[in-house]
């Protein structure tokens, strides 16, 4: 989808920051601007500003801000075209789509009105099921049985689904509602008949502690049901939906958030009452598959929220095929900034029960000790293999050439075929060129066989003369993938490294280490009043009006890089009138001044009041008169001494002006 930057423009005019982070912060007043908690890192004081006028916020403690935009992709963990579709649907904006045929658009609303509709029905259902708990003391027992209190049984919004084949029924009057069954909550069996010849239907879920599960926005999208005493399955989820999806979705990361970006990584465990248990112990920042292997949709949705994952499995064998299966996804997105982790506990323990028997602190300290990618790919490599033999050091490194060749190119990667080609009992060029052979012939036995031929890329490693095939990238860097969609934010010259909207996250949450202010990136001291100004009038772009023609022809023709970018300001302001800071960002994108505004832009708003603001722009003003006055003096002067004595008269206007202005007092 490609999104015009002028529509994304007139988003952020219409769009008010305060209503979008106020569904997620509870802001009080706090001067000009509002103040609440930051969501990005734990504090028991407010640090964190929302200013109505710039449409901005900001944390003073761990330097997060941002527009309506960037707070839906950091906190919700949005991509970008998600924010935009959240936005626009909140103001009442069509997103234009000029690809689309009127009946694709017809069809893409109809479908977003029907996710819409699941939601509300899921969500009648988890508070049907809540009220249903507290009735049922057999439930009730059995979460305080399992360790849970009822102040995280509601955190996480569990219930109980009572007995009976259509409890449901008295939820929803209109049991044989489509929608029961579209949403995964009722089974109907079309070939047989009730009673009422009807088609038969009851309830997917009875006799079960009910897990809702919600998106990163928190709407509610399925459940999962674990059963009271003994009984099959153990656990049941809901079925595919148009709004669920087991291979994207992860249970408790929308509860837990806030908490991964605190602790600095996301715990993946294997179930529900794993989340839920590690919340109350203390580890909040645990989630769960849904049921099913994890995904590289999994793992790239975890890293929207943090730079590191840590994997929990049992130490069985089942958990090891477990974690093979997350490494193979997590491979192709483990880049040289990014840490993956596997965590083996004893056989006997879950992370529960280990918690429970030796405390956080131990558990703590596993996680820290966890093992990394890097091992975990040459111990997956290995399996099954007799290294202190030729044939087992071959099969060896077959394995380990699919698994190395997922690896994004980097650090990482080069590093690994030393120690690949170490064990295998080879140098790495002879590996690599081993590789190269192998995956040409593979090629030309397809290509004989009239099979397609998988696409592949050629690199050179530094240093050692060979080339290594390496597969295509199944998930592209987040930066091509907004860009390529249009309305990315993803400039190197708008944002830093830690808060580009279309590439690496917004940086990474850490007790110790507060990340950079993330909104500009370009982030330099301010070299002269010039500069200041420049920053002033973009932040607080209604301040231009406020100002003399004169004010603006000087402030358009001073010297680059600062007349150009003002003299773009006052462009913009002939057409668009005043517009805040956000607004004027989208339309810079891609201009010459782009880098420098920025930089200017960002020494303004990390302090972010406008009172304070605007009586400094009024001193500035008043020095730079008196720099262009005492300029033209100083050419009248020069004239005057070369005899000219028509510039005498002008020489003495000027000196009068500049007395005047020294003796003025700004407002």
């Amino acid at each position: 989808m490609a999104i015009p930057q002028t529509f994304i423009q007139e988003l952020l005019n219409r769009v008010d920051v305060v209503d979008v982070v106020g569904r997620y912060v509870q802001l009080k007043k706090g001067g000009a601007n509002l103040m609440g908690l930051c969501p990005f890192h734990g504090e028991k004081s407010p640090s964190f500003s929302v200013s109505p006028t710039k449409q901005f916020y900001h944390c003073f403690g761990c330097g997060a801000n941002g527009n309506a935009i960037g707070f839906l992709m950091e906190h919700a963990g949005m991509s970008f075209i998600e924010a935009v579709k959240d936005l626009a649907q909140q103001t009442g904006l069509q997103i234009p789509e000029d690809d689309a045929s009127p009946q694709d658009r017809e069809r893409a609303a109809q479908q977003r009105q029907k996710q819409a509709t699941l939601n509300d029905v899921l969500e009648k259902a988890a508070q049907a099921y809540m009220k249903q708990l507290k009735a049922s003391p057999r439930a009730v027992a059995y979460l305080k049985g399992r360790g849970l209190s009822g102040e995280i049984a509601k955190t996480f919004g569990l219930g109980y689904a009572p007995e009976g084949w259509r409890g449901l029924a008295s939820v929803f009057p209109n049991y044989a509602d489509p929608l029961l069954v579209e949403s995964g909550l009722v089974i109907e069996h079309a070939d047989e008949l009730g009673a009422d010849g009807q088609a038969k239907r009851y309830d997917r879920f009875r006799d079960r502690i009910m897990f809702p599960i919600r998106n990163v926005k928190g709407e509610y999208i399925g459940f999962g049901g674990r059963v009271l005493d003994k009984g099959e399955p153990k656990y049941l989820n809901s079925p595919e939906t148009p709004v669920f999806s087991k291979g994207r979705e992860l249970y408790g990361l929308f509860e837990g958030r806030t908490a991964i970006r605190v602790a600095g990584y996301a715990l993946v465990t294997e179930g529900y009452m794993d989340v839920v248990a590690l919340a109350q112990l203390g580890f909040a920042n645990a989630v769960a598959t849904l049921g099913t292997a994890c995904t590289a949709d999994h793992v790239q949705k975890l890293f929207r929220f943090t730079d590191s994952v840590v994997f929990s499995f049992d130490g069985d064998n089942a958990g090891r095929r477990a974690a093979r299966k997350a490494l193979d996804a997590a491979l192709p997105l483990a880049t040289d900034t990014r840490s993956v982790k596997f965590l083996f506990l004893p056989a006997e323990h879950d992370p529960d029960s280990f918690v429970r028997a030796n405390g956080e602190a131990a558990f703590a300290q596993c996680v820290k000790e966890a093992m990394p990618l890097s091992r975990f790919l040459i111990e997956a490599a290995s399996a099954e293999c007799d290294l202190t033999s030729a044939e087992g050091r071959a099969r060896m490194a077959a394995q380990a050439r699919p698994l190395w060749s997922a690896l994004p190119d980097g650090a990482l990667k080069r590093q690994l075929i030393g120690e690949l080609a170490e064990a295998a009992g080879l140098n790495s060029q002879d590996l690599l060129q081993l590789w190269q052979q192998a995956g040409s012939g593979q090629r030309a036995r397809r290509s004989a066989s009239g099979e397609p031929t998988s696409r592949t890329h050629e690199f050179t490693l530094e240093g050692s003369g060979g080339h290594y095939p390496d597969a295509e990238p199944r998930y592209p860097d987040n930066r091509k993938s907004w860009e390529a969609a249009g309305g990315g934010y993803g400039s190197s010259a708008g944002y830093s490294k830690g808060g580009d909207f279309g590439g690496k996250r917004f940086g990474k949450y850490r007790r110790a280490e507060p990340p950079p202010p993330r909104m500009l990136g370009q982030r330099r001291a301010t070299t002269s009043r010039a500069d200041r100004a420049v920053g002033l009038l973009l932040s607080n772009a209604q301040a231009w009006d406020q100002l003399s023609a004169d004010d603006h022809t000087m402030l358009a023709h001073l010297p680059p890089p600062q007349g150009p970018a003002l003299a773009w300001l006052e462009a913009q302001m002939h057409e668009h009138g005043p517009q805040p800071w956000v607004a004027l960002r989208e339309a810079l994108r891609g201009h010459a001044s782009e880098a420098y505004v920025c930089a200017q832009v960002e020494q303004v708003t990390l302090v972010n009041d406008p009172a304070s603001e605007l009586s400094e722009l009024n001193g500035i003003m008043n020095l730079l008169r008196a720099d262009a006055l005492k300029a033209l003096a100083d050419t009248l002067a020069a004239r005057v001494q070369q005899g000219d004595a028509s510039a005498y008269e002008e020489f003495k206007h000027v000196t009068d002006r500049i007395k005047a202005l020294k003796n003025s007092h700004p407002v």
